[in-house]
């Protein structure tokens, strides 16, 4: 149950702002939403909301509503829309900003030979640039920013049916592993950095395992530091997260990352979602980086001694 209807004390229909960057999903995020459900309507005109959100059709009134806005949209003020969009009453408003690195913004505008809708006659990286600028006020007001850089479909829906397709009474806590090599995880809200244990990569026998897998799990808790730092960010979860659902949060990302993302961020993420579990909560694990191959150029960019043969 978010803030506003644990102010009023019953659960209120949800309404869901879907905006941020073209071509960063939106379309893909609203059909989920859909299939979930939703009543769900695109490029809808600003003056518009009040009008669809409160409609003729009572037998929906109850139903949770996505409206899908960007820079294409009538009206489309991201400055002043997001206090538009908490005024409407009778409802729990909630805006998710969608983003993406340019570099993946590009190749789908490449991909699709569409041209972006803020430079029509110049390249896509000048509208991209135009767009990030003019919608910063709107990301900043977001409830919750998702970046989908690394998602592919089937990914992406998983996502949006753990955030979007029931009732919580909890917010939804993902944990993400991650490598620094590869870029930080970008709408984390909370990062651990685990460059400080031995790299596993430069193991033998470990460089072709993973953090889930129990020899590369056994080698880092064996590290000094491992277990006070795990149980320090226990200790630390366990206080937060209920303390950001008092205070409305929804959402709540926590990211390891270590230089490859495949060992130890890895291992860190498995240990933490099991401590979480057993303090009753119900994470989500997401490995960003575990499907690359290992590489050594990569994991020699972490300026660490390599670890001593086990």
């Amino acid at each position: 149950m978010n803030a506003a209807a644990r102010r009023t004390g019953r659960r209120l229909p949800r309404l869901l702002l879907v905006t941020g960057m073209s071509g960063a999903g939106k379309s893909s995020v609203l059909d989920a939403l859909e299939d979930m459900g939703w009543d769900t309507v695109d490029n809808l005109p600003t003056a518009l909301i009040q009008d669809f959100v409160h409609g003729a059709d009572r037998s929906r009134r109850e139903a949770h509503v996505a409206i899908g806005m960007d820079c294409r949209s009538r009206g489309f003020d991201p400055e002043h829309l997001p206090a538009v969009f908490r005024a409407v009453e009778g409802v729990a408003p909630e805006i998710l900003y969608l983003d993406a690195s340019g570099a993946e913004l590009i190749r789908r505008y490449d991909e699709t030979r569409r041209r972006h809708p803020l430079a029509p006659d110049r390249p896509a990286e000048d509208g991209i640039a135009r767009e990030r600028n003019l919608t910063t006020a709107l990301r900043l007001a977001a409830d919750s920013v998702l970046d989908t850089t690394d998602f592919i479909p089937a990914d992406l829906r998983d996502e949006l049916r753990r955030r979007y397709g029931g009732e919580a009474d909890e917010p939804v806590v993902t944990i993400t592993s991650f490598g620094f090599a590869r870029g930080i995880s970008r709408t984390a809200d909370l990062v651990f950095d685990l460059r400080f244990i031995p790299n596993p990569h430069w193991v033998d026998e470990l460089r072709p395992l993973t953090g889930r897998e129990q020899p590369v799990q056994d080698y880092v808790a064996a590290q000094d530091g491992w277990t006070p730092f795990m149980n320090q960010v226990e200790e630390l979860l366990t206080d937060l997260i209920p303390r950001y659902w008092q205070a409305g949060k929804t959402y709540v990302a926590v990211a390891f990352g270590c230089t490859g993302g495949r060992h130890r961020s890895v291992a860190a993420a498995v240990d933490m979602a099991e401590r979480l579990r057993r303090r009753g909560f119900s994470p989500n694990i997401r490995h960003r980086d575990l499907s690359l191959s290992p590489s050594d150029s990569i994991e020699d960019e972490s300026g660490l001694e390599p670890a001593a043969s086990i």
